[in-house]
């Protein structure tokens, strides 16, 4: 009996665009602006991810790393009404499209021994946004009532390393 293989539309394009770009020497912000730009227009579908796992989870969101290599990784995020991150930092640069729902962002500055609210953003559908060390600091969260989900490309080896978190914040918020 035959198995069916599923092929993520639109990921090979992607990481294939995404390793041109890696492959030139560039800080990782600068890196991260080209990541972007690259990606902005050429969003893969939801259906990069299978009938299964766009459902996501009722107890918290859902990452699926759907490439990995030595220079960066490629994750798409499942958010349900009402799932956050806690407040964060990364290790690498990372560009996120929305390809359903929106993502909604506060932005964080570090001051001594609190947090000041930087800003926020929300992220709907087609938009590409991205960051690099450090002022990275945020929660990203889905208000929306429907299901969210995003596209993530991190300029670090996830398949090495289990996330691409570096530090999270206990701090009170000023």
């Amino acid at each position: 009996m035959a198995t069916m293989t599923f092929v993520r539309p639109g990921l090979a394009e992607l990481v294939e665009r995404v390793r041109g770009l890696t492959g030139v020497p560039a800080s990782p912000r600068l890196t991260a602006f080209a990541v972007a730009d690259a990606l902005r227009g050429h969003l893969p579908p939801p259906e990069i991810l299978t009938e299964e796992e766009r459902l996501g989870d009722p107890g918290h969101y859902v990452g699926h790393t759907l490439h990995a290599e030595s220079a960066f990784s490629v994750v798409a995020v499942v958010w349900r009404p009402g799932q956050e991150t806690v407040i964060h930092d990364h290790v690498a640069w990372c560009v996120f499209g929305v390809l359903r729902g929106a993502e909604y962002e506060t932005i964080y500055r570090l001051d001594g021994d609190h947090l000041t609210e930087a800003g926020r953003t929300v992220s709907h559908v087609g938009e590409v946004s991205g960051f690099a060390p450090p002022g990275d600091i945020h929660r990203v969260r889905n208000i929306g009532e429907t299901t969210a989900i995003s596209l993530h490309v991190y300029g670090a080896d996830l398949g090495a390393r289990p996330s691409s978190v570096r530090r999270v914040y206990d701090l009170p918020v000023r």
